[in-house]
């Protein structure tokens, strides 16, 4: 079997900063630490607490990566809806130009450099089929979506969006309808979600997305998780815990669900989608609240903002299984 050492052409490394890329058994000695460290692969999944949102809010939009998380929208406190914006970098926030619409109970998907943000509330617009693209620094209006919506789902990239549920803001305030996106126009995908709801989640691509979680009236949370092919959708496997306004991460046959509202109150539960089935991680979010947003995958997602009561700019950061992770090596 081909050792380290075989590969490399020497022991261990002398080195004045860690390696921006170590492999997974890699040792080396930290000169500027005076420590010696290794790299494993986490075994459980962990939240970790990361630096606050500027702006305290609830209901917002976000997506990206944990190193590279864009948030948009929302309500402050005082019910009050906001078009803040704010990029994170793996360390800290910063405030960018805000939505032309703003509102909250809105979807996202895409990067923190091409980004795209739909539907929402506000008390003037009610259900709004505004759709906005960004492009690392501001915010550009661009074709409406064709169905009104708020509290519903959405995955994809900018140039390849899918959205799905929600609140059309009229009888019967419930929706199972699908969209998709190509960049420039909006296109119906007749058959909806099988299960109507809305304070759903979403997770994946346009053709292969994944919905998850919700509500339907009056008040009955959903486990419901629903797989979609680009033209169909289809029921999968139900989640453990039946939530709402939940947040989500990842793709389709490798997804996170965190967060949110049970049956009998908010949750920081967190669980993990492999393609067939959820299971539960052991690992809980340090602050437990609902109506957050997420980006990432499921290795390594980003969870901000939400509602505890009050809104929160609590963010966390997550390192699932099998996730690279640097140790430190004690010597007693």
């Amino acid at each position: 079997m081909a050792t380290y050492k075989g590969i490399q052409g020497f022991s261990i490394q002398n080195l004045s900063a860690d390696p921006s890329n170590p492999i997974e058994g890699q040792v080396w000695y930290n000169s500027t630490s005076n420590v010696w460290k290794v790299e494993e692969l986490t075994t459980a999944g962990a939240w970790a607490t990361g630096n606050n949102l500027n702006t305290a809010r609830t209901s917002l939009g976000g997506t990206g990566t944990q190193t590279a998380g864009l948030s948009f929208g929302g309500e402050v406190p005082g019910s009050i809806e906001s078009g803040a914006t704010e990029e994170y970098d793996g360390n800290s926030w910063t405030n960018s130009n805000p939505l032309n619409t703003v509102r909250t109970l809105l979807s996202g998907c895409g990067t923190q450099t091409a980004g795209l943000a739909f539907g929402g509330y506000n008390p003037t617009l009610s259900g709004t089929t505004a759709v906005e693209e960004y492009d690392g620094n501001s915010w550009v209006n661009a074709n409406s979506n064709n169905t009104p919506r708020f509290y519903f789902g959405s995955t994809g990239i900018q140039t390849a969006a899918v959205i799905f549920g929600g609140n059309p803001g009229a009888p019967p305030f419930l929706s199972g309808a699908t969209e998709e996106y190509n960049g420039a126009t909006w296109t119906s995908s007749p058959p909806g979600l099988n299960t109507a709801r809305y304070f759903l989640v979403g997770a994946g691509t346009q053709t292969a997305g994944l919905a998850f979680g919700g509500q339907v009236p009056p008040n009955v949370r959903q486990n419901a998780t629903e797989e979609y092919n680009g033209a169909t959708w289809t029921s999968g496997n139900s989640m453990n815990t039946a939530r709402a306004n939940l947040a989500g991460a990842g793709i389709q046959t490798a997804a996170l669900a965190f967060s949110g509202v049970t049956p009998g109150g908010s949750t920081g539960a967190t669980e993990e989608y492999d393609g067939i089935s959820w299971t539960t991680s052991p690992a809980s979010m340090s602050t437990v609240r609902n109506s957050l947003a997420g980006a990432g995958t499921q290795t390594s997602a980003l969870a901000f903002g939400g509602n505890i009561p009050p809104a929160t700019a609590a963010t966390e950061e997550w390192t699932g299984a099998g996730a690279p992770l640097t140790q430190t090596i004690t010597v007693s």
